[in-house]
Formats: structure tokens, sequence, C-alpha cells
């Protein structure tokens, strides 16, 4: 065999291996390129379980609503994460205490008592008597983060992505001699008659 036929060999078993590698993360990254362009057409076939919070208006806590009520639901719902910061402001119209933790926040609303817990991906709304009426997922945040760092969380940073985008870059070249070789000696091989 021709080194020029080993050489395109080993190529092609590389340009293999890295279209198998790049697969999943190619998937996911045309996926969210297109959220990118047309959000609202991606997040159609992502329908979200509409819920009016009208009905929250109604509910009436049994004792007042304070800071430190927050701070102890927080608590509650993540007991190893301590509250690194806890404010007032509205939210949904309704005045609230904001208590934050790194996994995310409880939102206390003051004059109904009822509580929201966000994470970057989710929110959950409960209410004192029923419990959880109702779950939201962020599609959006979902779909952005992929894109960026090829993972949710980002807390590892963009290595993955950056990896994939290298790996990418390979697949392509491979691909670009694999076909380009061949033509090329052919062409020499013209001349050279």
């Amino acid at each position: 065999m021709s080194m020029q036929g080993s050489f395109l060999r080993i190529l092609r078993t590389v340009h293999g291996w890295l279209g198998i590698i790049v697969l999943p993360w190619a998937l996911s990254m045309g996926l969210t390129g297109l959220y990118m362009n047309h959000s609202g057409f991606v997040l159609s076939f992502f329908p979200q379980d509409e819920f009016s919070e009208s009905r929250l208006d109604e509910l009436k806590p049994p004792a007042p609503i304070t800071r430190e009520n927050a701070r102890s639901l927080a608590k509650s719902i993540w007991p190893r994460q301590p509250v690194q910061k806890l404010w007032q402001e509205d939210y949904h119209g309704r005045p609230s205490f904001f208590a934050e933790t790194s996994k995310g926040w409880v939102i206390l609303s003051i004059p109904t008592g009822h509580h929201y817990v966000k994470t970057p991906y989710t929110r959950r709304t409960f209410t004192p008597k029923e419990g959880l009426v109702h779950s939201k997922i962020y599609w959006g945040n979902i779909f952005e983060d992929l894109h960026e760092t090829g993972w949710l969380g980002g807390g590892l940073g963009t290595w993955l992505a950056d990896l994939f985008c290298i790996a990418l870059v390979l697949f392509g070249v491979s691909g670009s001699m694999m076909w380009s070789i061949p033509r090329i000696g052919r062409l020499i091989k013209g001349w050279a008659n």
C-alpha cells in the first residue's frame, strides 16, 4: 500500500471516530443554535403548563411573614446551603422576601404566604395548604447554557464546549484532507503525463 493510501486510511479512521465523538454535541449545538435564532419556534415544541396566579391572591398567611420566615424556609429546602443574601422586592406584583443560596432562590410572598423555589432552570410554586401547585422549566436558560458551555450549570467553565470546537475543527480538516488529497494526487499525475 502506498504512503498516501496508508495516510488516507489513518485519516478515515480518525475522521470516523471524531464524527462519533462530536455527534452528541453537534446535535446539541445545532438545536441550541436554532433556538438562538428562532426562540419562539423552538420553544413551541416545549409547551409550558399554563397557571393562573390569581387564585393565590385569596391566600392569607396564618401569621405575618417576616424575613426570618424566608431564611428558615430556604434552610429547610437547602439545609447545607447558607443564605447568602436576603432582601425584599416585588415578585409577580406582590411584595416578597428573597432568600438567595448557591443553589437558587426562595421567594416568599408577604401578603399570601405562598412561595417559589427558583433555580436558573426551574421555578416551583408552593402554597401552605396544597404544597406544590405548579412547575415551570426555563427552556431558554437551558438552551443558552448548553450552547455556551456544553452542559448545564457552567460551574466547570467552557472547557467541554472548547473541546467540542477543537474536535469539530479537526473533523472538518480531516474531511477536507480526505476529499482533497486524492484529487490533488490525480491532478499531479495528470500533469506528469
